[in-house]
């Protein structure tokens, strides 16, 4: 057995870079409520060009960043169209509602990108009698659809609908650059039809801390002003904020390897039959495993594979995800891959 612990819970348990720790300790620093920040500076300018936005914002985590997104789009009462499995709706604890007064619709598709004829007869609802729906929120990767690239066809198609109607559309994210990574094209493309979008700097991308929120000058103002209304506002941040141009410069193009390692786990997966999966339905850097077909839960099932130092993610009764990132090398992989291999023939031949 192998000592070391291959963890494949999430991309989020990555490690800070030796460059990055060395970047924090010598970061150029003052106070970010003031502006005075050039770290910060540094890194939102960076993001934004990265982006192809006017301007953008730090903020400690991609559920600020969303939240703060949601009240700048959008005023107490009115309604935000969404899929049904996305983070803001499923992960995020009510926040547009507790916080913004925002009612969600929440409509299902395949592929986690709501259908422009599902979402226009919510855009063409009277305001007389009806809330007035003022947002879209999109998701590309999407997380609890498999880590799936959303086509930006398919995003074009909604973004056309919202402009079409006056209303905004914000992009959640979080992991754009495996989004554009696995469609071939550049990340700005992925983020040139939304009004706004959010990215977390802390997924795969390996900083310590913290995530981006982008768009024109004006939301991005609006944005500070709800940024500070959540808690947001930041001191000396840029300690953190080197981190994260680091990530901007140095570790977006490596996701591609993520991709290739969970492919190679996907791959050794594939030979059985009873678990139903498909090769094209492996995007990113995440494979979602069905247990039931084993006649296990997905908790037995992750406390099996721990007992062999991999650490999975239980992510419904009966479903699991395993997330490559940089912290678990192609060897890790491999490993990992060999071990749940024998631990779904061992389950499968005691229920023979």
């Amino acid at each position: 057995m192998m000592n070391k612990i291959i963890d494949l819970r999430s991309d989020t348990v990555t490690h800070p870079t030796l460059k990055m720790r060395e970047a924090m300790m010598n970061a150029e620093v003052g106070d970010d409520c003031y502006g005075e920040d050039p770290t910060v500076q540094r890194l939102e300018t960076l993001a934004a060009e990265k982006v192809g936005k006017e301007a953008s914002m730090y903020v400690p985590t991609g559920t600020m960043g969303n939240t703060t997104a949601i009240l700048a789009h959008t005023h107490a009462g009115e309604h935000a169209i969404m899929d049904i499995e996305c983070h803001i709706y499923y992960y995020e604890n009510g926040a547009m509602s507790s916080v913004g007064g925002i009612m969600p619709i929440v409509v299902d598709s395949s592929d986690g990108c709501p259908n422009a004829d599902v979402v226009e007869p919510y855009l063409q609802r009277s305001p007389t009698r009806y809330p007035k729906t003022s947002l879209i929120c999109l998701e590309n990767t999407h997380n609890r659809r498999g880590g799936r690239a959303i086509g930006l066809d398919r995003m074009g198609a909604i973004c056309e609908l919202a402009r079409r109607y006056g209303v905004s559309v914000h992009l959640d994210g979080a992991r754009i650059f495996n989004a554009a990574l696995a469609l071939g094209v550049e990340v700005k493309e992925v983020a040139a039809h939304v009004d706004s979008v959010m990215f977390c700097l802390s997924k795969g991308l390996c900083a310590p801390v913290g995530s981006m929120l982008a768009g024109d000058a004006d939301f991005i103002q609006k944005a500070r002003l709800a940024r500070r209304q959540l808690g947001g506002g930041m001191r000396q941040s840029g300690v953190l904020a080197a981190a994260g141009i680091v990530s901007l410069t140095e570790m977006t193009d490596r996701l591609i390897e993520d991709h290739d390692n969970a492919k190679l786990l996907a791959k050794a997966l594939l030979q059985f039959d009873q678990l139903d999966l498909r090769r094209e339905d492996f995007h990113t850097n995440m494979v979602f495993l069905n247990t039931e077909p084993l006649g296990i839960s997905a908790e037995d099932f992750a406390e099996r594979a721990a007992q062999h130092n991999i650490r999975v993610s239980v992510y419904g009764p009966t479903t699991v995800r395993l997330v490559t990132n940089h912290d678990a090398s192609r060897e890790d992989v491999l490993y990992a891959a060999e071990v749940l291999v024998d631990l779904i023939r061992s389950i499968l031949n005691r229920a023979v």
